[in-house]
């Protein structure tokens, strides 16, 4: 069993979409006619002499789809960037380690101001963590248990958990990371970022832990359309939709040749981006070097599972290339 990390984001979209498919919501619907508590958020504008942040009224509200997408505004408290907004998120507790729950997360999230108009620029951020609190709010359910009924068993994803549970803690590898020279060392036990997440402390942007497995029948539900031996997550244009590039027209990503959708990373340009690939294909990783890609041209699922932190990325597009350099016609 491995820690998915952010490999749980696209697990995580798929369950509020399935309350999209119910008519809970529309993708343009401002977030806070669902969550009040983000109709008074400001905008950061820089800071003034004193070193205090200025703040302006967004140019638009937040909307579902920009939670979908990131691009509502959100930071992601320092996991990436060091900007004023990421250390007002730290200053306030908004990292996942001194988190209780997502609908904790979003309380201190609606009081802290925005990176940048929603719609103007993608930023990786608690996006999810905000998609798990969705998913609760609409269908009166804990985001686990959600996530329990609505995806993992109709899957038989029976090794999908939150955390590692103590059942099953034999079956979890070692994970490692580099010290400051470079060598390779393994994460004690109570350093393990793991050992906090359970299925009463369930988050939307990392804390699934998974096998092989299960993880291939999730991502082989979606390269079916939404259906897996006759148990249907999603509905086909759904899946077309979710795995689309969603940005707006111009928006810088990550990576060139490559964009985003709902909840995923979506391949636009192979040769752009520098490696093998089919346009259209879509996948996402996890900070411990795991990494999945769909490709619906090729009929393919290529998933690695490590537990390497920080992401190890020339590793994930060395594998990509392997995978695709054995393809022949």
């Amino acid at each position: 069993m491995f820690r998915l990390f952010s490999m749980t984001k696209p697990i995580t979209s798929v369950a509020l979409l399935s309350l999209y498919e119910q008519g809970r919501f529309q993708l343009t619907d401002p977030l806070e006619r669902t969550l009040p508590a983000f109709r008074d958020v400001r905008v950061y504008a820089g800071t003034d002499s004193d070193g205090h942040m200025m703040l302006k009224p967004p140019a638009r509200p937040i909307t579902l789809q920009d939670v979908f997408r990131h691009t509502a505004g959100f930071a992601y408290g320092g996991y990436f960037d060091d900007t004023p907004v990421d250390k007002a998120y730290q200053a306030a507790g908004i990292v996942y380690d001194k988190l209780d729950s997502p609908a904790e997360l979003v309380g201190k999230l609606a009081t802290m101001p925005l990176l940048y108009d929603p719609g103007s620029r993608w930023v990786c951020s608690f996006a999810h963590d905000v998609q798990a609190h969705l998913v609760e709010t609409f269908s009166g359910t804990s985001f686990a248990e959600y996530c329990r009924r609505t995806i993992f068993e109709p899957l038989g994803m029976r090794d999908t958990v939150f955390g590692i549970p103590e059942d099953r803690a034999a079956r979890f590898p070692t994970a490692y990371h580099a010290d400051a020279s470079g060598a390779l060392v393994a994460y004690r036990q109570d350093e393990d970022p793991y050992n906090r997440f359970t299925s009463s402390h369930a988050f939307g942007g990392v804390s699934l832990s998974s096998t092989g497995e299960d993880y291939l029948r999730f991502a082989q539900m979606l390269l079916n359309g939404g259906d897996l031996n006759g148990r249907r997550i999603l509905g086909p244009k759904t899946v077309e939709l979710m795995s689309s590039v969603a940005l707006p027209a111009g928006t810088p990503y990550w990576t060139p040749g490559k964009s985003y959708g709902l909840g995923v990373e979506v391949l636009t340009d192979p040769a752009q981006a520098g490696n093998l690939g089919s346009p259209g294909s879509y996948g996402w990783p996890g900070l411990a070097s795991t990494w999945f890609t769909i490709d619906p041209h090729e009929d393919l699922i290529a998933i690695v599972l490590t537990q390497y932190a920080p992401r190890d990325v020339p590793f994930d597009e060395e594998f990509k290339t392997l995978v695709y350099q054995a393809l022949i016609r």
